[in-house]
């Protein structure tokens, strides 16, 4: 399996996980969504917050890289995130639209990457303004990483509040070879 097919293979289980973690928490209150809970981001919401946060600061980034430019516009348009704690959507509803959408640009970014492009450098600015040249693939691969430490702090914390999502292993995605 290549670089990009590993890719694509983690923006389709970012989307399987999404949108069971969506689901899990759709079943809950809105004050057991923002119960503090003593997690980094405080609640169930804050996390959700979060993830969204930072895939729209790693995705704007990733817009610059000449590959992306054509398949991230929409995201480039969205306003940047001022603060990773920042709350950018209130209403659960709204916060799983938007999850919804970012997924499926992602997907779509996914799909147009070559192993060419992730050798490249993509020259950036961190969140505390320092400029910063990495490796293109590695950043994207930092990117999926980050995901999935959240979406596993989500996991228990949904499971704490009563709601279990399940499966979570990317096990669940690879097909059986025969």
């Amino acid at each position: 399996m290549s670089l990009t097919e590993h890719i694509r293979l983690l923006a389709c289980y970012g989307q399987w996980m999404n949108t069971r973690i969506y689901d899990a928490a759709g079943r809950l209150t809105p004050e057991e969504l923002n119960r503090d809970r003593g997690a980094y981001f405080g609640s169930i919401m804050g996390t959700l917050n979060h993830l969204v946060v930072g895939d729209t600061i790693w995705l704007k980034r990733f817009a610059c890289h000449p590959s992306s430019a054509s398949h991230l516009t929409e995201v480039l348009a969205l306003p940047s995130p001022a603060r990773l704690d920042q709350r950018l959507f209130e209403d659960f509803d709204a916060l799983r639209g938007h999850r919804t959408w970012l997924d499926e640009k992602i997907l779509d970014w996914s799909t147009q990457l070559s192993d060419n492009d992730l050798d490249d450098t993509l020259n950036y600015r961190s969140t505390m303004g320092v400029q910063s040249s990495r490796p293109y693939g590695s950043l994207v691969m930092h990117f999926f990483n980050h995901q999935t430490h959240h979406r596993g702090q989500l996991s228990t914390l949904l499971y704490q509040a009563g709601a279990d999502i399940g499966v979570t292993d990317l096990l669940a995605l690879i097909p059986e070879r025969h």
